[in-house]
């Protein structure tokens, strides 16, 4: 495994660095429920400010549930939305786990991800159907959900919170993430950064050279 000088401590994102997800499966799941007229409405699904005002904790999984039947004019239930909302999470594969276990042998290990209690429910299944494991807490040191923190990537804020709980060295701490906005955010408070831009990026990236 490849050895890291001068770093002690990693930050993983969740999506697509640790499961897949796939937003374009989910807004040809929602195309398929709606009539030709409303397709319109998917492409300002994800932008939308009730999504982030969700993944901040700013409002509850109730109100975000209305505002989604809200916003496509269609009175979905509870457990459709659900459904829906969460069908973007994928796969979480097994070589991901397994070097997380690995790495954390020799460095302290966190998760910083902006995401919502509905998504967190799901993760939970998943990881257990997929890998054996119960808990993201089982693997890693802290884990840090955007919606448990009022705060949310790429906000110079959340990494600065992140960094003073965790107590470590900014300049000596690696965070990996999918989104490039993320890891400019990041960098601005002094985190090493890597963009993980293909599925195999994060296994590669700790291979030996």
């Amino acid at each position: 495994m490849k050895k890291l000088e001068n770093i002690d401590f990693l930050i993983f994102d969740l999506g697509n660095v640790i499961i897949d997800i796939d937003y374009a499966f989910t807004i040809n799941t929602l195309k398929n429920l709606l009539t030709d007229d409303k397709h319109i409405l998917t492409n300002s699904f994800f932008p939308a400010k009730f999504h982030k005002d969700f993944e901040k904790g700013l409002i509850s999984a109730e109100e975000f549930r209305n505002a989604v039947r809200n916003h496509f004019q269609e009175d979905w239930s509870d457990a459709l939305i659900d459904e829906l909302w969460n069908s973007l999470l994928k796969h979480i594969p097994m070589e991901r786990i397994e070097l997380i276990k690995e790495l954390g042998k020799d460095f302290g290990l966190a998760v910083l991800s902006n995401t919502n209690s509905i998504h967190v429910d799901k993760l939970d299944q998943i990881l257990l159907e997929d890998t054996g494991e119960a808990s993201l807490n089982v693997l890693f040191d802290r884990v840090f959900f955007s919606h448990e923190m009022g705060l949310s990537k790429p906000d110079e804020e959340i990494y600065k919170s992140v960094i003073q709980e965790l107590g470590v060295q900014p300049e000596r701490t690696l965070f990996f993430d999918d989104l490039l906005e993320n890891l400019n955010g990041a960098k601005k408070v002094g985190l090493q950064t890597f963009h993980i831009n293909h599925d195999k990026a994060l296994i590669r990236f700790f291979q030996d050279v």
